[in-house]
């Protein structure tokens, strides 16, 4: 499997953008979204609103590498793959795009289709307000009593996020611990292993960070 990026790009919300090429009327939505169930959602949503619509041509990428493109019945190239590609420029991930189109009566031409594509997929991603997200580890710290003050200046050092504190014999806290973080905080605790431990989780998830 590859790697997962440290820091990632996605859409904060919906966005939408309008444009029209010789009577056709293109309407770009973005979304961002963590899961392929969520891009089909979404998709099926958009259609049903725009039921009416000559076609609905769309682009959905996620961090783990899957993506999928459609040209939902326009020219082979002239939609999805132009959509997936202004997503590329701009470096985004976690998100799906729709183009829903409204065909004008008039055929724009292969080159001139696919053109309108990309500018009305770029417009659109060019005025998203655009996340900024670091990838975080999941981890279990588990100290003794005596340890805390310890356990805790490690948490604030490394800029970690405590999800649950457990009070049991031991005391345990599953934390949220930045990628960036992640090998200077085993460094740190290397030298305390006998009385701090720490196992990773295989779970992880980016989140936003404004400290």
């Amino acid at each position: 499997m590859t790697p997962l990026p440290d820091h990632i790009k996605t859409p904060e919300s919906v966005s939408e953008f309008r444009t029209k090429e010789k009577g056709s009327t293109f309407i770009s939505l973005t979304k961002g979204i963590e899961t392929e169930e969520e891009a089909n959602s979404y998709l099926q949503s958009v259609k049903k609103k725009y039921y009416d619509a000559t076609h609905h041509c769309y682009s959905y990428k996620l961090v783990n590498g899957l993506y999928k493109y459609s040209d939902a019945g326009e020219p082979n190239g002239t939609a999805g793959i132009r959509i997936y590609n202004a997503q590329n420029h701009y470096e985004l991930t976690n998100l799906i795009t729709i183009i829903v189109r409204y065909f004008g009566g008039v055929k724009l031409g292969v080159g001139p289709l696919g053109k309108a594509y990309y500018e009305a997929a770029s417009e659109n991603l060019a005025t998203t307000k655009i996340l900024k997200k670091l990838l975080h580890h999941e981890m279990i710290i588990s100290y003794g009593y005596e340890e805390s003050k310890t356990v805790h200046r490690f948490i604030t050092k490394h800029s970690i996020i405590i999800r649950e504190t457990l009070f049991n014999e031991v005391p345990k806290m599953i934390c949220l611990v930045p990628s960036t973080q992640k090998s200077k905080l085993l460094s740190d605790i290397s030298t305390l292993i006998t009385r701090i431990q720490v196992i990773e989780t295989k779970n992880s998830e980016y989140i936003v960070r404004n400290d």
